[in-house]
């Protein structure tokens, strides 16, 4: 299971940094990357990362007072690190009880012993890997790695399947949404897709198509944040990058 994390950095190379530190360890997904406190917090409602790190050398108070009104929005605040070239934020970092501290240049040995206890404090459980759909009496259980893509049909869903065939759950595609692993993204009013099985993703035309059933989805603007960060994690696990 992966560890979702947002950077708040205005400072565009030590956020490169720190996303090629994390990509080392594999098993850490950026979901946001923001320059200020309000786009920040926004990014951390919306995607609930179970991470933040946030650049204190610019707009501290700002950002202090980010950490301590997202106790207002949310029951589990996401661990917070602090990241400074000094150590003048250091006292009040540990008064909004952040989990860690680092100095800037980074040093390796003090991240790789920061994460270590991080995964300690966080351990990932697996993610069901079973759905089941009830409808009165019938119990139906779903393999979540065998499910394509999702489809809204009024009131209804369509569970489309590798194999071809489609099944129907009377509740809505919102229902299914937050039950789902993280690998199954929101990407249209009326599609979540298995990302496990995106193949290519072409902005021009909003859609992506399938690896399975030479199917292709379109993605509307709403979701395009969804796309953006799902091109990011599947340019990461690429053996090459393209511009």
């Amino acid at each position: 299971m992966e560890y979702n994390y947002s950077i708040i950095d205005s400072d565009a190379v030590s956020n490169l940094q720190l996303q090629a530190f994390l990509d080392e360890y594999g098993d850490f997904s950026c979901v946001g990357n923001l320059k200020s406190p309000s786009d920040g917090l926004n990014n951390i409602l919306k995607y609930t990362p179970d991470i933040i790190f946030v650049n204190l050398n610019d707009k501290a108070s700002a950002l202090f007072q980010m950490v301590v009104e997202l106790h207002q929005y949310v029951t589990t605040v996401p661990l917070v690190i602090g990241i400074s070239k000094t150590k003048e934020h250091a006292y009040e970092a540990i008064k909004n009880n952040f989990f860690d501290y680092w100095l800037l240049p980074y040093n390796e040995f003090d991240i790789r012993k920061s994460l270590l206890k991080l995964r300690k404090k966080l351990p990932k459980e697996a993610a069901p890997q079973t759905i089941c759909l009830k409808s009165y009496n019938d119990f139906q259980y779903l393999d979540t790695t065998d499910i394509l893509y999702l489809q809204a049909d009024n009131n209804t869903t369509e569970f489309h399947m590798i194999g071809g065939n489609v099944t129907h759950a009377y509740k809505t595609l919102k229902t299914f949404e937050k039950q789902l692993p993280k690998n199954f993204v929101r990407i249209h009013q009326s599609y979540i897709v298995n990302t496990d099985y995106v193949s290519r993703i072409n902005f021009g035309k909003s859609i992506c198509a399938l690896k399975k059933n030479n199917k292709s989805l379109p993605f509307s603007k709403t979701y395009r944040e969804n796309m953006d960060n799902l091109k990011k994690i599947l340019s990461q696990n690429s053996v090459s990058n393209l511009n």
